[in-house]
């Protein structure tokens, strides 16, 4: 008999996704890797009892029962996962974070603070270096209209590789900033740079080393001011308090620093929802 763990058949269509097939008896299983945004509903067989025990009978007899699973088991996760797409709500604002996994961080907690002002989006994906961002802007940016969009890039491009080299050096840096600035102007939406936030000295877990943020910090104002892009200065916002904030040896954040990097986002956009273009 096939085992009842993969016995399962998928069936995709635009607006929902149905597993249809035999399953073990915990249906809370059979999610498949399903994405929550997409599903409506999802339908199960599970197993009730096996009919297999007569000498005489040559195949098993397995009674199966549809159970039904709400949209809400899985809509949880875009909840709790930065990188699950969001639906937009109609009339809503569009705003788009571009960054790292410090933007990861805070990317929910911006979207609660902001939710019923603006749909909330984020590339689905670590930025990385702007090597990375150049590799994929057009696929992150999609075809859809946006009203502001915050970026950032920085840290990656920091980190120190096995020769020695940062793995973006500065001038690299800076063309690449500047292709980047021309790629998101061409949107038409409203553009903030978010500084790059403190990187705290060795020892860091996982070991690594990085070159010195503030150099690229100045890099990036110098184009952003030519391009007459607001900064908002997460760097200097953050600095006061970073080590109480930081996790221990890690330029990453406890949950009440993403809150409070995801405080001054959420300020700045909304600020930026409110001017003038």
């Amino acid at each position: 008999m096939t085992d009842p763990a993969v016995a399962v058949e998928v069936t995709r269509n635009p607006r929902r996704v149905v597993i249809l097939g035999i399953v073990p008896d915990d249906p809370l299983r059979c999610n498949g890797g399903i994405n929550p945004q997409r599903v409506d509903a999802v339908f199960c067989l599970v197993p009730i009892f096996n009919l297999s025990h007569s000498r005489n009978m040559k195949r098993s007899i397995l009674l199966s029962l549809v159970t039904l699973l709400p949209l809400s088991l899985y809509a949880q996760k875009a909840k709790t996962n930065p990188l699950t797409p969001i639906e937009d709500k109609q009339g809503l604002p569009r705003v788009l974070l571009i960054g790292d996994s410090i933007s990861m961080g805070y990317t929910i907690p911006v979207r609660n603070r902001l939710e019923g002002k603006a749909n909330i989006h984020r590339i689905p994906a670590n930025g990385g270096p702007t090597t990375r961002g150049l590799a994929n802007i057009d696929k992150w940016l999609g075809d859809g209209k946006w009203d502001i969009i915050h970026f950032n890039w920085g840290i990656h491009d920091l980190r120190h590789m096995d020769d020695g080299k940062r793995q973006v050096e500065p001038t690299d840096y800076e063309k690449n900033i500047r292709a980047l600035v021309g790629k998101l102007k061409a949107t038409g939406a409203k553009l903030m740079w978010a500084s790059i936030t403190p990187i705290p000295e060795p020892p860091l877990i996982p070991d690594r080393t990085f070159g010195d943020e503030t150099e690229y910090n100045k890099i990036a104002a110098k184009v952003m001011m030519e391009n007459g892009i607001p900064i908002n200065d997460l760097h200097t916002y953050v600095s006061p308090r970073f080590s109480e904030l930081q996790k221990k040896q890690d330029l990453h954040y406890k949950p009440e620093g993403s809150e409070f990097l995801a405080e001054k986002v959420a300020a700045e956009i909304a600020k930026a929802l409110t001017s003038d273009h």
